[in-house]
């Protein structure tokens, strides 16, 4: 069963950088498109980036330049290198396939921006 696991959130100042990190459980990891995804005071989960298999990228227009999505397909890692941060920014971070797996939402990791 897959179960997805995210980390790396925090408080920061507008222009920071955090580094957040999801940890997959299952096999099938790497054939999946993944995504970052963000929740914000709308409770709308939108997509951030997303990263084939092949390493091909998309970004969502707010964050081109400034969010780097990795992954590392032996660890079954995804990364969300995040830099020049904005308060617009501010949201849960929820890792999951591209598109969405409904059963595969953890927990998400808090990002706060401020001014």
């Amino acid at each position: 069963q897959v179960r997805l696991v995210e980390s790396g959130g925090g408080f920061v100042q507008a222009g920071g950088s955090l580094t957040l990190a999801c940890e997959f459980s299952g096999s099938i990891f790497r054939g999946t498109e993944m995504g970052w995804y963000r929740q914000g005071a709308d409770y709308q989960r939108k997509l951030v980036a997303r990263i084939t298999p092949g390493d091909n990228t998309y970004y969502a227009d707010s964050v081109k330049a400034r969010f780097t999505i990795s992954r590392d397909n032996a660890e079954n890692m995804l990364y969300l290198q995040m830099n020049n941060l904005k308060p617009e920014d501010t949201g849960v971070y929820d890792c999951n396939a591209f598109p969405p797996v409904r059963s595969y939402w953890g927990a998400g990791t808090l990002v706060t921006v401020s001014r």
